[in-house]
Order: C-alpha cells, then sequence, then structure tokens
C-alpha cells in the first residue's frame, strides 16, 4: 500500500499503464549559423503555439473555460520576450544548439520558481517544464505520449502529469490517476477535481513499486494506491464504490431543497469560487449562492493590474450566472503568500502579518476604487455584497467604508447606475477583530468568518509549517469560543454570520458550527450536497447543546471524541 495526498475523490480499480518520463539527453553543440539555429528555434515555438491552441480548445469543451485558461499562460509564455528572448540570445552570444539553450534557460526558470516561499507560485514551475519540454520535443522530432487515444481503462501512474497531459485526458478511458510528485494545489490535481477523475499525488519514489499491468485500487479519498490487491480488499473497495455511486445520486436529489434542520432550522449553504466560470459548479451543486469570490485570482493570472473593465465583466459574469441568489465578494486579499510580480511589496520577516489584504488597499487608494468602481457598477446584475479582508479595527472598517462612499460620489456625478442594496460586511480573521466584534457589528451588515487564518493567528501556528502541523487545530476551545463570541454578538445586532473557510465544509465540524447558530456556511462547490444531507438529518436542538457542552472542554481532541459520541 502506497500513501500520497488525497487530490481528488473516488474509488477506482483497475489495471497500471505506467508512463516512464523520457528524458533526452541535450549535449552542448557550437553552431557555425546562429541566425538558422534561432530560426529553427522560432518554427519550434510555433508549431508548440499551433498545438497549445487546439488544447486549448479540447480543455474548454472538456473542463470549461476557467480551466483552458492554464494553456492560455502557456501560450502566453510563448510570446514572452523575457522567455524566448533569453533563449535566442543564448544562441547568439554563444553560439549553441537551440535545444542546449532552451534546456538552460528552462532550468534557470524552474529554479527561480522552486525557490520562492509561496506554493502557487512553485507550482508554477510545472508550467515552464511542461512549455519547455514540448519546444525540445519539437525541436529533436520526438512524439510526445498522448492520453487522448487508449485501447482500454487503465489508472495512469507517472512522475507527473502536465496540464497538457490532463486536458486531453481520454475520460472514458482513465479511471484515475497517481504521481510521484504534486500537491492538493497543482494543476493536474485540480484538473482531476474538475474532471471528477480520482487522483493521489506526491507519493514519492515508492511509486517504482508500481509496474506495468499491475493491478491497482486508488482511493482518492484516504491518498492511497494498493498493488495488486487480494480479493479480500477488492470485495471491499468494489462495494466502497457502489455506496458512493449510490451516494452521488441521492445527493443529487438535494439540489434543489432547502437546508433545514430536522426541527425546521434553515442556514444557507454557497460555495466559495475563484472565478466567474466557478460559479456554475456552485449552480451545479446546489449551491444557494457564493459565499466568497476570492478577487485575487483576477490578478494573479494578469500580468498587469486588471483594469476597471476587466474586473467589471468578471464580476457582472459571476453574477449573472448565480441567477439572483447572493454572490459575496471580497476585495482584493494579496500579500502573506500570494504575490503580484508587478506589484513589489518587498521582504518582510513576517508577511502574513504584514501589508497585505485591506492594508495594501487603504494604502493604494488607486487599486481600492479602481475594484470599488467595478463592483458597483457590476451591481445592477445581481444581488451583490462585499466584504473586506483581514479587518482588525474599527478605524479600518470606517476608512474603507468611506473610499466606498467615495466611489459611489463618483459613479452618482458620472450618471453610472450601481445598486443602493449592496450589503458591506467584513471577513473575522484576526483575533482583535473577534474580540471587538459587538463594536464592528454595529456598523456592518454581515461577518464572514476566515477560520484558515483565524486558526493562525489565534493559535500562533503556522497553517504551511509541516512540523508544527499538529497545533493547527480548528477544534482547538480558544477558536470555538471565538466563533461563538463573533456570532453572538453579531445577532444581538441583528446581522448574520456566514463562514468561508475550510472548516465549513468539514463534516466534523458542521453540527457544532450549526450549534453555535452559523447562518450560512461557504465551501467547496463539491462539498455542498454533502453538507446538506447531513444538516437535514440533524436536530438544532441536539447541535446547540453539543456546541454548549463542548464550549467547557479542555482540548481539541476531547471536543472531537465528544461530538463524534453524540452527533450520529
Amino acid at each position: 500500500m502506497l500513501k500520497g495526498i488525497a487530490a481528488s475523490q473516488g474509488i477506482a480499480i483497475g489495471k497500471a499503464l505506467v508512463i516512464k518520463e523520457v528524458k533526452p539527453e541535450i549535449k552542448r553543440i557550437e553552431v557555425a549559423n546562429a541566425q538558422a539555429e534561432k530560426e529553427r528555434f522560432k518554427s519550434a515555438v510555433e508549431t508548440a503555439h499551433k498545438q497549445l491552441e487546439k488544447i486549448k480548445e479540447t480543455a474548454a469543451r472538456k473542463m470549461g473555460e476557467d480551466k483552458a485558461q492554464i494553456f492560455e499562460a502557456h501560450i502566453f509564455m510563448l510570446q514572452d520576450p523575457e522567455f524566448v528572448g533569453a533563449v535566442e540570445s543564448k544562441i547568439e552570444s554563444e553560439k549553441v544548439n537551440a535545444e542546449y539553450a532552451l534546456t538552460e534557460t528552462v532550468n534557470m526558470f524552474v529554479s527561480i520558481f522552486e525557490q520562492m516561499d509561496n506554493e502557487y507560485m512553485r507550482e508554477r514551475a510545472a508550467d515552464v517544464k511542461d512549455v519547455g519540454g514540448r519546444i525540445t520535443n519539437i525541436l529533436l522530432g520526438i512524439e510526445s505520449p498522448s492520453l487522448a487515444e487508449l485501447d482500454e481503462e487503465c489508472i495512469v501512474v507517472t512522475k507527473d502529469l502536465t496540464p497538457s497531459d490532463t486536458a486531453q485526458m481520454d475520460k472514458e478511458k482513465v479511471l484515475a490517476f497517481a504521481t510521484e510528485i504534486g500537491g492538493r494545489t497543482s494543476h493536474s490535481a485540480i484538473m482531476a477535481r474538475s474532471l471528477e477523475i480520482p487522483a493521489v499525488v506526491g507519493i514519492g519514489s515508492t511509486i517504482e513499486e508500481i509496474n506495468q499491468g499491475d493491478m491497482l485500487v486508488l482511493d482518492g479519498d484516504e491518498g492511497i494506491v494498493i498493488i495488486n490487491p487480494d480479493e479480500e480488499q477488492l470485495k471491499k473497495y468494489r462495494a466502497k464504490q457502489q455506496e458512493l455511486a449510490e451516494l452521488k445520486k441521492e445527493l443529487m436529489q438535494l439540489k434543489n431543497v432547502e437546508t433545514i434542520t430536522l426541527d425546521g432550522r434553515k442556514v444557507e449553504l454557497a460555495g466559495n469560487i475563484g472565478t466567474p466560470q466557478n460559479a456554475e459548479n456552485v449552480m451545479h451543486n446546489g449551491g444557494e449562492g457564493v459565499g466568497l469570490f476570492r478577487t485575487e485570482f483576477l490578478y494573479m493570472d494578469n500580468d498587469n493590474l486588471p483594469t476597471e473593465e476587466q474586473q467589471f465583466n468578471a464580476y457582472k459574469e459571476a453574477l449573472e450566472k448565480m441567477e439572483g441568489r447572493p454572490v459575496v465578494i471580497r476585495t482584493l486579499d494579496i500579500g502573506g503568500d500570494k504575490k503580484l510580480p508587478y506589484l513589489p511589496i518587498g521582504d518582510e520577516m513576517n508577511p502574513f502579518l504584514g501589508y497585505r489584504a485591506i492594508r495594501l488597499c487603504l494604502d493604494r487608494k488607486d487599486i481600492f476604487k479602481t475594484q470599488l468602481r467595478a463592483l458597483f457598477r457590476a451591481s445592477v446584475y445581481g444581488n451583490m455584497k462585499i466584504m473586506f479582508p483581514m479587518i482588525s479595527s474599527l478605524q479600518e472598517l470606517r476608512e474603507a467604508k468611506n473610499i466606498v462612499e467615495e466611489v459611489k460620489a463618483e459613479l452618482r456625478n458620472e450618471g453610472i447606475p450601481y445598486s443602493d442594496d449592496v450589503q458591506i460586511g467584513i471577513m473575522i480573521e484576526i483575533p482583535s477583530a473577534a474580540v471587538i466584534s459587538d463594536i464592528l457589528a454595529k456598523e456592518v451588515d454581515f461577518f464572514s468568518i476566515g477560520t484558515n487564518d483565524l486558526i493562525q493567528y489565534t493559535i500562533a501556528a503556522d497553517r504551511m509549517n509541516e512540523k508544527i502541523s499538529y497545533l493547527y487545530d480548528p477544534f482547538h476551545p480558544a477558536v470555538l469560543r471565538l466563533i461563538k463570541m463573533v456570532i453572538d454578538n453579531a445577532h444581538k445586532e441583528g446581522k448574520w454570520v456566514g463562514m468561508c473557510g475550510e472548516m465549513a465544509g468539514d463534516p466534523k465540524a458542521i453540527p457544532v458550527l450549526l450549534g453555535l447558530g452559523l447562518d450560512e456556511f461557504s465551501m467547496s462547490a463539491s462539498s455542498i450536497l454533502r453538507a446538506r444531507k447531513l444538516i437535514r438529518n440533524l436536530k438544532f436542538e441536539d447541535a446547540k447543546r453539543v456546541a454548549d457542552e463542548v464550549l467547557n472542554l479542555g482540548t481539541g481532541e476531547e471536543i472531537r471524541k465528544y461530538v463524534e459520541e453524540n452527533i450520529k
């Protein structure tokens, strides 16, 4: 049994198709005619461009326009003067063959990306390798292995899957895939979830124990791969497969029903999205709204600050796709582990406690106002709510609200319509905001609790640091007490409270959060129907009693045990 990272849910049973990485030996060859070599390189780039355009069309058809944007980034790389120019410059200055100049340039860029602190940026090294490998194969006349045309069903086993591989994958034949490297945020993992193909990534070198044609069981829920399972294991996992298939059918029947407990308490289940296209997933899975639209992806997918018009179109599209359901849009949350190469912030000793989110926006009012103008212009196309991230004081909230009023006055003067019915809220993710939530509640329309940061700030445990991951505990009594305080203080002022952190979709946490009085749970779209089924089988009074009891317990472990024993 091999252990990796659970990247995409589901069970698959099938034969292994092992794809070995073919690494051509690239030698340094001096060339007499550098210009001719540059022309050969340009021709290979043009061929790569045509291939990627075709792959992008396939990806858009199979997985949606948002996933196809990955290949837009690859195409952009082929047109990037820094990348292409570096290769041509090396051919010219060193009089070397194109393959060698390309390999050296790719290695340089990969090394830069892999040394970055930001996991998202480290994952981008795979994009550079993908593009570089494609051009190299064209130069050498090597045919790349294709997963688009397979003879039989299989579980793909390889070192890593490039975005191109995943996009072309024949979903009817590829039952699942396992990779040696990668994480939950790698492109292959994201695409596997989009295609609803089970996947386990990051297995490490033990993946070499899998041979061509081995029978495999891959469990994308637990992150395990079993090689040549015995009859008892096969029986167990076939039964689990059947259970999951039946559960999926059963859950889809809940798509258009309300989320109400057995004793009549109604809550709202919403989805977290990063692009307007993700709103379709929320609708498909019965979401009652969007509880978090992470607008930073509009900035991270650009090589310049997105214009007011670009942002307006994105917000308008999300609102229209949700057909009148509420869409909570978070203003720019850049900084910490999310950096923009075109917006240098500088090195900070503690970036998570530094110049980020609302702090950056209040300092760079030009950026903030552009976003707010786009938001209010789009507000007439649906049910939009705006929230500010990382608020730590009343002063910050008031300053942000003053800028909102300035923007509305500007739009009025310009005769541009906007909705006067836009709720303004804040994220509660800093303990200081939770402690003064009684004061803040008087000046907002709602709170949304961002547990990912609230937990790490409350316990002083970096959620990215594996050595202290045991400290990062959503069930820590201090975290639950802060959540209770925030909900109670909001309700006293007649305001609603949502949660958009990972905790909101955790089946073990949902009964406690329900009992604490949470009004809205926002999670990944694929978790919505499971959460609905769970809540519809609970009594609010039982959940409330359990929540009251756990607030008096001393450790997260005791709380988990109590919940398991008292919520069936």
